[in-house]
C-alpha cells in the first residue's frame, strides 16, 4: 500500500492575511487560491515539495455548523487552541531565527523536550500553532 499525506486543513478568519503570511514569512508557495463571496480556501506548501499541501480555509464554511459552534470555532482560534500544524526543519535554532526575524509571533523559543525532541513554535495570524522540529 503507498498512502501519502496529501493536504493538512487549517482555518484562517482573514484569507489575506494567511496567504501572506505563509507565502511571505514562511516561504511557501501558494498554489492554489479559490472561493466566492467572504468564502476563500487558499492551498500554500513547501517549495520543492508538490506533493504536501496545507489548505487555508474558513472555518465557518463547515456544513451544518449553528452560530454558537461558529462562535465556539472562532473563540477557540483566538485562543490558538483549535488546529495546528508539525513542521520539521533540519537546523531548528536557525530556522527560529530566520522566522522570527521575518516578524513571526513567537509562541516558544527553540527548547529540548524531555521527549527527546528539539522544537520551536509560532502562532500564525489566525492563532493556529506552528510547531517545527528538528530532524537529524
Amino acid at each position: 500500500m503507498d498512502i501519502k499525506i496529501h493536504a493538512s486543513f487549517l482555518p484562517h478568519r482573514d484569507a489575506e492575511e494567511s496567504m501572506v503570511f505563509y507565502r511571505d514569512t514562511m516561504g511557501f508557495e501558494v498554489r492554489m487560491d479559490v472561493g466566492y463571496d467572504d468564502m476563500r480556501w487558499i492551498t500554500v506548501g513547501p517549495p520543492g515539495q508538490p506533493d504536501t499541501n496545507i489548505v487555508l480555509h474558513p472555518p465557518a464554511a463547515t456544513p451544518g455548523l449553528t452560530e454558537e459552534e461558529k462562535r465556539t470555532l472562532l473563540e477557540l482560534m483566538v485562543k490558538g487552541t483549535y488546529f495546528g500544524i508539525n513542521l520539521a526543519t533540519s537546523d531548528i535554532d536557525a530556522t527560529f531565527d530566520e522566522l522570527q526575524s521575518r516578524g513571526a509571533e513567537v509562541a516558544q523559543e527553540p527548547i529540548d523536550q524531555p521527549y527527546g525532541v528539539r522544537d520551536c513554535a509560532f502562532r500564525d495570524p489566525a492563532g493556529n500553532e506552528i510547531r517545527i522540529q528538528q530532524t537529524a
